[in-house]
């Protein structure tokens, strides 16, 4: 709600300097609702044309795995989902344009459902982003809601930051089993079965003071020990601040 008066705000005051005969900053505020709309199909069309799409005959598992979480969460439609090139980077989104939504697996991050047989840590991965659909977070009119929120530091990040903890239970509700994969997050593909994930999460009651508080605030998701703890301990939500 923080966010939606915020943006709400600077629409109006730049309608009304609009109004008054202004130009330049007022009329690129009132364009936000076009920007929004042509990011949105711009990156669809990424992943369409150089992605690969997730099928019943492409990485067959996985879209077995994109259908049941969307089953799941009782989702109308199926999203797309596709596999694009990570270059190195552990990362993964879901979108919109339209009535269609789509999910996207950087190719790094796909791999440990892959050749690296993590089947679990994948189909967690899956209903987090299939998880952000099923909420809503991926809507033109929620997105164009707090577009200008998110350029103000801390306060965009806190919303995202609610969200990923948001999807994050959807994604435990799915495959609870797989939620020790996102220790691809903290070392890697490679290196992340190694890691011990209660040694990360226990770290949050420790790991604390004002610069880690800061980082928090500034970062679109939550820092890995208060993620991991989230998911230990289902008694309580994640930590925003």
């Amino acid at each position: 709600m923080v966010c939606l008066v915020v943006t709400a705000l600077a629409v109006v005051g730049a309608l009304n300097r609009a109004l008054d005969g202004e130009s330049g900053q007022p009329l690129v505020v009132l364009a936000i609702p076009a920007l929004v709309f042509f990011v949105r199909g711009q990156l669809y069309a990424r992943q369409r044309v150089n992605g690969v799409r997730i099928s019943e005959t492409q990485f067959p598992e996985a879209h077995r795995m994109v259908v049941e979480a969307a089953r799941a969460f009782d989702l109308p439609q199926v999203p797309d989902a596709y596999v694009v090139l990570g270059n190195g980077h552990i990362n993964a989104f879901a979108s919109g344009h339209g009535a269609r939504r789509f999910i996207a697996l950087h190719s790094d991050l796909f791999e440990i459902g892959g050749r690296l047989a993590d089947p679990e840590a994948l189909r967690f991965i899956i209903g987090h982003e299939v998880g952000h659909i099923a909420a809503g977070h991926v809507s033109y009119w929620r997105q164009f809601g707090v577009s200008v929120a998110d350029i103000i530091p801390g306060i965009g990040a806190t919303l995202s930051r609610a969200q990923e903890y948001t999807a994050d239970n959807h994604a435990h509700e799915f495959c609870p089993e797989g939620k020790e994969g996102l220790r691809v997050l903290a070392a890697g593909k490679y290196l992340y079965r190694e890691v011990d994930f209660a040694d990360i999460a226990a770290r949050a009651h420790t790991d604390q003071g004002l610069f880690v508080m800061l980082v928090n605030l500034l970062s679109s998701h939550p820092v890995n020990t208060w993620r991991f703890q989230a998911l230990t301990d289902r008694s309580r939500p994640g930590r925003l601040l």
